[in-house]
């Protein structure tokens, strides 16, 4: 390189001499240094410094593409995993639905079954009642009939004057005496019915 730079500056030096230098006008000596500044810097920057950028560019190239591609993957991804969701959220919606339905259906069936036992048992207690009533009833015309024979006999005693006393009279006489009450209770039923 400075085989080629000397004869240049020499040159140009005794150019110079025989020449007045224009200020507008480079020397040549300037412009051919420039020309071989120029070149070993422009292959300088060809050789070394523009594969690292074309290497560099085509790695952030290629890792955008990627990139690219990963998030339109992860995308569709995305989108199909939605579906899925989706697809199973209305799924769990027609499952709670049918829950709820037979929910219904199963307390529908639970009130008309508990409303048949209450009915059942309230029949029963009715009938339960009726008959204990009834076995109330005949007791109390029982025990009504032994005291309304005590006082009638008495008071037949009285009236007549004659103690009644005897068990077999005054139980004839008690009885004949409900038999008349009786008698007597139905034909005035019977009156109040026929009206």
């Amino acid at each position: 390189m400075q085989a080629l730079i000397a004869p240049l500056v020499v040159r140009a030096a005794e150019e110079a001499e025989e020449h007045e230098l224009n200020p507008l006008l480079p020397h040549l000596v300037e412009i051919g240094l420039s020309l071989v500044v120029f070149g070993i810097l422009f292959f300088a920057v060809k050789k070394f410094v523009v594969p690292n950028f074309e290497t560099t560019f085509e790695e952030r190239t290629k890792a955008i593409e990627g990139g690219l591609e990963a998030a339109e993957t992860k995308q569709a991804e995305a989108d199909a995993k939605l579906a899925e969701l989706e697809q199973q959220l209305a799924d769990a919606r027609h499952e709670a639905a049918r829950i709820r339905e037979e929910a219904r259906e199963h307390g529908a069936a639970i009130v008309a079954e508990m409303r048949e036992q209450a009915q059942a048992e309230a029949s029963r207690i009715v009938e339960h009642g009726k008959t204990q009533i009834e076995a109330e009833r005949q007791q109390a015309i029982t025990s009504l009939r032994a005291e309304v024979g005590t006082l009638a006999t008495s008071l037949a005693g009285r009236i007549v004057g004659e103690s009644l006393d005897d068990d077999e009279r005054s139980s004839r006489v008690v009885d004949r005496f409900l038999a008349d009450l009786e008698t007597i209770e139905a034909s005035q039923a019977a009156g109040n019915g026929a009206s």
